[in-house]
């Protein structure tokens, strides 16, 4: 018995397939490219990318020695989330899938949703007030910018629920990410609000709700001639990739917290509760009576990924002749440089910002440069201002009520052991970092809880590795409480500026 598990990423789509102890027996990965079309924008395409990704993992690993298409007993899937892909009456997309909060169009939807459902509303309703992040301002703008994809759509989905369309013919979301769709989503009815529906779309465009690792269907013969499946394999809900990522990394109890480094950052916090808060995103959560906060920061690894492909043709030319790799070259770099960078502090919102400050309009900033600064000096600077945003939306758990109890570090950008520890100094807090198998081992997981090989979540701990331990160093932690501070001042102070040269980048000639 294997159980396979998928996840699509923003940079990324990746594969494995466990056996029944949960044991990682294969695993793949595939690289794809993120499209910005204009400034404030970001895209993906449903078949070329999503669905193409999928299918070429599911067929590189059931290649795999040891593993045949019968043996899978259940599929779980994952993606990037919240999107919004419209889909015509036979299924077809209508364009590119708009993104998540990386994703700033909407802003003027927004502010027109919150103004007519109301600002107190909303949050009580759905847990949030609207940002970049939310999907419904997003459907109502292509109702409003794109009137002739609105006349053909039937169906509005996100990307897992694509990837699920694609295997079993359902269209489903699960109730953690239909939560995503503020302000579409009740909280307390635990399905769509009618009231919001009216301003932005029939309720019979959008999917049906589930539960994460309920069985959403069986695969369809044409789905199996694509991807090598057995046809009628089980194949869950599954979720939003983050939410996935939890599970993998053990985040399962409450007052466990996942910071999970990968192109964006993004926070889940497991709570007794629906907690209550105007900064984060207080939401449902995977299983009946689970609740969570969820925080997310625009940039992470997409901000290093800049960093290296515009700043270090060095590195990159070094690692393309089979030298060290490009990223470690840089930490090596700045790990020579004493914290604070020497005076230097880095506002990494160049794709505005989610949690805490929610303000798409925000724009990076590095301040304090003078001629004695170097690339090292400006790499280390990035770090530590990611690090900032991460004790910003720690803290900001804590003012919601729901203190962090401990800390659980996954994602790519764990690799990046200088980053890690920067966070830890920065933070005062200890990481837990798990080298899992990540979202796709999570779906996985989750998948085998569908079929009842796991007995529910409570047992998922069994297919979690162990983690090792970074702890702050003390003397590093009082350099970076000096510098904190200042942090939320130079955004305060620039604010305005940042504002005004954001909608100026946006005008078009």
């Amino acid at each position: 018995m294997h159980f396979l598990g998928i996840d699509i990423g923003t940079y990324e789509s990746k594969g494995v397939i466990t056996d029944e102890a949960g044991r990682v027996v294969a695993r793949a990965a595939i690289g794809h490219e993120l499209s910005i079309p204009r400034p404030g924008w970001a895209e993906a395409d449903a078949n070329l990318v999503w669905w193409r990704d999928f299918v070429q993992l599911a067929r590189n690993l059931l290649e795999s020695p040891g593993v045949k298409p019968a043996d899978i007993a259940a599929v779980g899937t994952s993606a990037i989330g919240p999107c919004v892909l419209p889909i015509d009456k036979e299924g077809r997309p209508l364009r590119p899938a708009i993104l998540y909060g990386i994703d700033t169009r909407a802003l003027a939807e927004v502010e027109e949703l919150t103004r007519e459902l109301g600002a107190e509303w909303i949050p009580i309703r759905t847990g949030c007030s609207l940002s970049s992040q939310s999907a419904g301002p997003k459907i109502l703008w292509i109702r409003r910018h794109e009137p002739e994809v609105w006349a053909r759509t039937a169906r509005i989905m996100t990307s897992t629920s694509w990837l699920v369309y694609r295997l079993t013919g359902r269209v489903v979301i699960d109730h953690y990410t239909a939560a995503a769709y503020g302000p579409l989503y009740d909280l307390h009815e635990k399905k769509w609000s009618s009231r919001s529906a009216a301003l932005i779309c029939p309720e019979a465009m959008l999917p049906e709700v589930d539960w994460t690792s309920a069985i959403a269907g069986r695969v369809t013969e044409e789905a199996a001639r694509q991807t090598g499946l057995a046809a009628g394999t089980p194949v869950i809900v599954g979720t939003a990739d983050a939410a996935s990522e939890a599970v993998s990394s053990g985040v399962l109890e409450p007052g466990d917290t996942m910071l999970m480094y990968g192109s964006s950052m993004f926070f889940i916090e497991i709570c007794r509760s629906l907690p209550q808060s105007r900064e984060l995103w207080p939401t449902i959560y995977l299983t009946p009576g689970s609740w969570a906060m969820a925080a997310g920061m625009s940039t992470a690894g997409s901000l290093t990924r800049w960093f290296r492909d515009q700043l270090s043709p060095m590195e990159m030319k070094a690692e393309m002749e089979a030298g060290p790799n490009a990223y470690q070259a840089l930490a090596e770099l700045a790990g020579i440089v004493r914290p604070g960078s020497e005076g230097l502090l880095f506002l990494p919102y160049f794709s505005g910002e989610r949690t805490p400050i929610n303000d798409p309009l925000a724009r990076g900033i590095i301040a304090g440069l003078t001629l004695s600064h170097t690339r090292a000096h400006l790499y280390r600077a990035l770090l530590e201002g990611l690090a900032y945003g991460i004790r910003q939306n720690l803290e900001a758990m804590e003012r919601a009520g729901e203190p962090p109890q401990r800390l659980v570090a996954v994602g790519g950008g764990t690799k990046n052991h200088l980053l890690i520890q920067i966070v830890s100094n920065v933070a005062a807090r200890e990481q837990h970092v798990v080298e899992s198998g990540g979202a796709a081992h999570g779906d996985a997981i989750l998948a085998a809880v569908g079929v009842g090989a796991l007995r529910g979540m409570e047992d998922a701990r069994r297919w979690v590795p162990e983690s090792c331990i970074v702890t702050p160093r003390s003397d590093q932690a009082r350099i970076y409480q000096s510098y904190y501070p200042l942090v939320r001042e130079l955004y305060r102070s620039s604010r305005e500026v940042a504002h005004t040269l954001a909608r100026l980048g946006c005008e078009r000639g």
